[in-house]
């Protein structure tokens, strides 16, 4: 093979070659191209498209009722970070004031429970209304924005890989956690819901209420080992999906997932 000299006029053979190889590389190229797209059409009809991993989160829990005169303030402060990416804020109204004048139109015994289980796990003689807690961690009154927001941003998430395909949700591997875990699916209204309440302390009062709980259902025990939970079909329409991996009993939330967060 000779070296190229510069001024050379390349021969008929390299013309054709060339050509040849542009030729190869373009039906190459087409047909990389088409197969990328049928594999990508594949994974959609497979229900691939559907898998994503969660996204760390940090839970915002506020207990609280309609008929109590002090939560409106925690309810604002709720409310206000409910749109914030990186925070799960929830919204569970207890039972406990229903007897006083106005019964909660969201409440439910099983949220009532969800309170007690922290005071029992964090050897607590006391329940009240509001009270927040921040990766089922730390409690706070919730009415200061400024003390929530410094909660939220020193709380850290060290938990499994949580991660959705389809009506299924996997809890990885971690080996760090040493303790059995709860698994936790909570559904909530996105929605900010006003709510007139008509006796009791806030009587004639309108409050907004945003990430209202409606459903709370424990799907199993994680014990440190990858495990697959069945999700089963919502009761309501237009509610958002939640999981939560926490220490049994009511102990840290080590992991969580928004399913809409984590399917973009």
């Amino acid at each position: 093979m000779s070296e190229y000299q510069a001024g050379a006029r390349p021969c008929t053979l390299c013309i054709l070659s060339t050509r040849n190889i542009r030729h190869t590389m373009t039906k190459h190229f087409v047909l990389s191209t088409l197969v990328g797209f049928a594999l990508t059409i594949c994974a959609f009809s497979n229900g691939y498209a559907t898998e994503a991993k969660a996204q760390p989160l940090v839970v915002v829990e506020l207990f609280h009722s309609q008929g109590c005169s002090s939560c409106p303030p925690a309810e604002a402060n709720i409310n206000a970070i409910a749109g914030q990416p990186n925070v799960l804020a929830l919204s569970f109204a207890v039972t406990y004031w229903d007897d006083l004048g106005w019964k909660d139109t969201f409440g439910a015994t099983a949220y009532t429970d969800r309170q007690q289980a922290y005071a029992r796990y964090h050897e607590s003689d006391t329940i009240y209304t509001p009270q927040v807690y921040v990766n089922g961690h730390t409690s706070l009154v919730g009415i200061d924005r400024a003390e929530l927001d410094d909660a939220i941003h020193a709380a850290s998430m060290h938990g499994p890989s949580v991660t959705w395909i389809a009506h299924e949700v996997t809890v990885g591997d971690d080996a760090s956690v040493k303790a059995p875990c709860d698994v936790w699916l909570v559904r909530y209204d996105p929605r900010t819901l006003r709510v007139a309440v008509g006796a009791g302390e806030n009587a004639g009062r309108t409050l907004p209420q945003r990430n209202v709980v409606r459903e709370l259902v424990k799907l199993g025990r994680w014990n440190g080992s990858s495990e697959a939970f069945q999700i089963p079909a919502a009761k309501s329409q237009g509610l958002s999906t939640a999981v939560l991996v926490q220490i049994a009993g009511g102990g840290d939330i080590v992991s969580a997932s928004s399913a809409e967060t984590s399917r973009g």
